[in-house]
């Protein structure tokens, strides 16, 4: 059974930093890409950011771009979202989603094209 599993969403406040990670089990890691998302009262699910299974390349949404790392350590078969100089408008529910690297990269930032998804974090930034 497939699982990932988020953690280290809480209340921040704005300009603040928070390192979010999701631990998988029941796959092979390193056969999957990972990604981020995030999803806003009201609004879809959104991308964020990912990261190749071999972590050897890694994309951002523009809106977190320099703000925000991706990475990810496949002996601990565990992905890792950086978010720094948070902002109100990063509130959200942020969810973590595996891609079979077969898929190829192209990709990336469709929420429909991921095979497995988290149960998501709450991250609240305060003004």
């Amino acid at each position: 059974q497939v699982q990932l599993v988020e953690s280290g969403g809480r209340v921040v406040q704005a300009g603040g930093s928070l390192r979010l990670s999701c631990a998988a089990s029941g796959l092979p890691f390193t056969n999957y890409h990972m990604g981020w998302f995030r999803q806003a009262p009201g609004k879809e699910r959104a991308f964020v950011a990912a990261i190749l299974w071999s972590g050897s390349l890694t994309y951002y949404a523009d809106s977190v771009k320099g703000r925000f790392i991706i990475s990810r350590d496949n002996a601990k078969n565990t992905v890792y979202l950086q978010m720094n100089t948070l902002k109100p408008e990063d509130t959200a529910v942020y969810y973590c989603a595996a891609m079979l690297s077969l898929r190829g990269s192209s990709r990336l930032r469709v929420v429909a094209d991921y095979d497995f998804w988290g149960q998501g974090t709450q991250v609240t930034v305060s003004s």
